[in-house]
């Protein structure tokens, strides 16, 4: 594989995009900072196809990166592979306000043929290529000017080598039969509502309990406002105030500014500053939740109860036993909250729907409806039909 020199001018990244452009798929990394940022500041972005691979510099005086965000968003011939590309899919929106398409996530994928839930890259290159990676440089400050080769060297590695593990990958699910299970984890990945960040839904992330409207007028506006003054400063939201404390104050609003002095989290700088006066406007500003803004009630059926509670137990043992068979992630088949609305008689669940329902929801819920019993054969724990038991016992007797 040819290894380019870090790219710092649009011509250069123009040349490679044109080539990249004539692949099936490339693979994609980036390395970011944002500790100290609201927005994340891109520093690198590495990519590669079976052929050749670059990592090239953001940061380079003059550069423009239409090239490549083109090839990301509007090039849908390209698959672009990421491994737990969540984050670097994030930075691709904010450039853009569009997301890489189509895409595929190799995280994603390990949980549909394996029983890995989140593995890592290290360990994925470990148990596809017998290949130890070096974390030396995975903590180093990216932004910084000029990047080492050591630096360069690691980060172009990391498309390197998932271009060599992707196709590996993709042969396997297609002989297991499994890839269309990832389709709608993939268009999730890739739908640009995860990314958008609409101040006005930014209260719907911060833990609150109750449904009181005038409380949750207050979170909402607070919570808006919090993100114009991160977003104003760049700074991360939680430098302003932490989630706690903004959900503390919805549901105890100061009277006057003075007052702030008194709320845990914040400094006694509040009680007389001008950020002081502007939360004390917002919350005096402030109006109920409309009714049709209102969170969903939580979805429930009859209240678990310690028998609920041990249907739920023994739904999590029929995972446990079907994941081993089926050599599949739990986490790709459902979620411990979601067989405790199961065994409470909840039945709109994703479990019972498509594909999950075959590999795993319905016996989930014929183990509820009482069809289905667990067995031990040969030392090994089984699931068995009812109907099939009481066949199995008359054949026994009849022999007998």
């Amino acid at each position: 594989m040819k290894i380019h020199d870090l790219i710092t001018t649009t011509d250069e990244l123009a040349d490679l995009c044109e080539r990249l452009a004539q692949s099936d798929f490339v693979s994609v990394d980036t390395e970011f900072m944002r500790e100290n940022t609201y927005w994340p500041e891109l520093c690198l972005v590495q990519i590669a196809n079976e052929k050749e691979a670059a990592a090239i510099d953001p940061l380079a005086d003059g550069i423009d990166l239409s090239p490549l965000l083109d090839l990301m968003c509007d090039n849908e011939d390209v698959l672009k592979v990421f491994h737990a590309g969540g984050q670097d899919v994030e930075i691709i929106y904010n450039l853009t306000g569009k997301t890489p398409h189509p895409i595929f996530d190799t995280q994603i994928a390990m949980m549909a043929i394996s029983q890995s839930e989140q593995i890592g890259y290290a360990n994925l290159v470990e148990s596809w290529l017998g290949i130890t990676v070096d974390k030396g440089a995975r903590f180093t400050d990216w932004s910084r000017r000029p990047l080492t080769a050591r630096q360069i060297e690691y980060a172009i590695g990391d498309v390197t080598h998932l271009s060599k593990i992707f196709p590996k990958i993709l042969r396997k699910l297609i002989k297991t039969g499994r890839g269309e299970w990832l389709d709608a984890e993939m268009e999730k990945l890739a739908d640009p509502a995860n990314y958008r960040n609409d101040a006005g839904d930014a209260w719907r992330r911060i833990r609150q309990a109750g449904r009181n409207p005038a409380v949750l007028g207050r979170l909402k506006a607070l919570a808006a406002w919090r993100e114009g003054e991160a977003q104003h400063k760049n700074i991360p939201r939680g430098r302003i105030m932490r989630d706690e404390t903004l959900a503390d104050i919805a549901s105890h609003p100061p009277k006057k500014q003075g007052d702030l002095i008194k709320v845990r989290g914040l400094s006694n700088a509040w009680k007389d500053n001008d950020i002081g006066k502007r939360l004390m406007k917002v919350l005096e500003k402030a109006e109920p939740l409309p009714a049709d803004e209102m969170p969903d009630k939580p979805k429930r059926g009859a209240p678990l109860g310690k028998e609920g509670a041990l249907v739920a137990d023994l739904l999590k043992l029929l995972l446990k036993i079907r994941t081993r068979e089926i050599d599949v992630a739990a986490r790709l088949l459902t979620r411990s909250d979601e067989m405790e609305a199961l065994a409470a008689g909840v039945r709109n669940l994703p479990v019972l729907e498509g594909w999950r329902y075959d590999v795993f929801g319905r016996d989930a819920l014929e183990l509820v409806e009482g069809k289905l019993a667990f067995a031990v054969k040969r030392g090994k724990l089984h699931m068995t039909h009812i109907d099939d038991m009481a066949g199995e016992l008359a054949e026994t007797q009849a022999a007998e």
